[in-house]
């Protein structure tokens, strides 16, 4: 099963041969102005492709959680900068609470071809997210020690997502001040 899965990683990551116009890391959880193993992980990835060229952009999503003072996007984007991606090749979008805000509130800004950047089983469920936003979406899952639980997890909302249900919180339009340059904070209500 670990042999099929690592293939599986592999024709995937194969895809991705460049030609696109952003890098897209998902958000993930951020503590105190750092970014959890998880996001790390994540921008690592994009960071990598990144360098090799793969894109010329990259966007990084994820608002904040109740008391928080920063963003998801804002930690990335900064880990990113600090490690030498120049802020106009930045965007960074701060007010999304899921998968599916997060490619929405991005979506008037991601024009071509980008490559989605998250964790392997959460991939499939992005990719059919972005593709029915209208995106085309390509995608770089992360590898790591996933519990089943998330994968099981992952199954299943895809399974709800392929039976025509649609996310519960309806078409959103991203607040004012959600996206701006690595270190700003969005504008608040």
């Amino acid at each position: 099963m670990r042999r099929l899965l690592a293939l599986l990683l592999a024709l995937l990551a194969a895809q991705a041969q460049g030609g696109y116009a952003w890098i897209v890391v998902l958000g993930a959880a951020q503590y105190g102005g750092r970014p959890s193993p998880a996001l790390e992980r994540r921008l690592e990835a994009a960071l990598a492709l990144y360098r090799q060229g793969l894109a010329p952009r990259v966007a990084v999503a994820g608002g904040r959680a109740p008391g928080d003072r920063h963003s998801e996007g804002e930690v990335g984007c900064r880990y990113l900068a600090q490690r030498g991606v120049p802020p106009s090749a930045l965007l960074c979008e701060g007010e999304s609470q899921n998968t599916y805000e997060n490619l929405l509130f991005l979506r008037p800004h991601l024009e071509g071809r980008i490559l989605l950047v998250t964790d392997a089983p959460h991939l499939p469920r992005a990719l059919f997210l972005a593709r029915t936003l209208g995106l085309r979406a390509e995608g770089h899952p992360v590898p790591g020690a996933y519990p089943l639980g998330y994968w099981a997890r992952e199954a299943l909302y895809r399974l709800w997502l392929y039976l025509g249900f649609r996310p519960p919180h309806g078409l959103k339009v991203p607040p004012p001040g959600a996206l701006g340059p690595p270190g700003t904070p969005p504008e608040g209500p």
